[in-house]
């Protein structure tokens, strides 16, 4: 396995884990449909952005 392909896997993990904690937070039913759809659109820059301005 290459590099490109462990660091896939990485974010791979990362956004799931993301995505969960996205569920399970407090957040409403929009805001919780809208943080998933940017983290499974846009992986890297929508989990860097849930991140640091998501639900908390």
């Amino acid at each position: 396995m290459e590099f490109g392909g462990i660091l896939g896997l990485i974010v791979l993990i990362l956004d799931i884990w993301a995505i969960v904690r996205v569920v399970g937070s407090g957040a409403g039913t929009g805001e919780k449909i809208l943080w998933t759809l940017l983290i499974i659109l846009l992986p890297v820059i929508g989990l860097i952005v849930w991140y640091v301005a998501g639900p908390k």
